[in-house]
């Protein structure tokens, strides 16, 4: 974001007042400003950074509003989403009393239920993930043991 650009403070202060809709559990956030590309594409929000949190929400653009989803099966925050097709995916992150997770949870957006797929090969949280030949990849981060994690070798990590 440029920090002098009105239309990026705009971007912000409506993204603090979305947050604290959610956190008020008023279920309607209306006037985002996110906006499909195409049609048939949607955004969905999950997730906590600073917080644990289970939920999963779909933005209606249209109807200007948010609507709840299916909860995350496992409550948790600094995990790491990537949709591929019409699947949503989150990997790792910090779970209950902190613990870090390999989980790797589907989210299939035409049935609105989730399962449980493999593990990641290392507990992870703060990393990102990507999609690539609809493949998932899962880079950097931190662990419980070691800390950050250096870049690695995108083989050992495709699940």
């Amino acid at each position: 974001l440029i920090t002098k650009h009105r239309k990026s403070k705009d971007i912000v202060e409506e993204a603090i007042r979305c947050k604290l809709k959610i956190l008020q559990n008023d279920g309607v956030v209306t006037s985002l400003c996110a906006r499909p590309r195409k049609t048939g594409h949607a955004l969905f929000l999950l997730g906590g950074q600073t917080f644990m949190c289970d939920k999963l929400y779909l933005v209606d653009q249209k109807a200007k509003e948010i609507i709840p989803k299916a909860d995350i099966p496992s409550p948790r925050k600094e995990f790491s989403a990537c949709a591929i097709g019409c699947k949503v995916y989150i990997t790792g992150g910090r779970g209950s009393e902190n613990g870090v997770s390999k989980d790797v949870w589907v989210y299939d957006t035409l049935h609105e239920e989730w399962s449980k797929a493999a593990p990641m090969l290392v507990a992870r949280f703060g990393h990102g993930s990507a999609e690539l030949k609809h493949c998932l990849y899962v880079v950097g981060g931190h662990t419980a043991a070691t800390g950050c994690l250096p870049a690695s070798p995108s083989v050992s990590l495709k699940q």
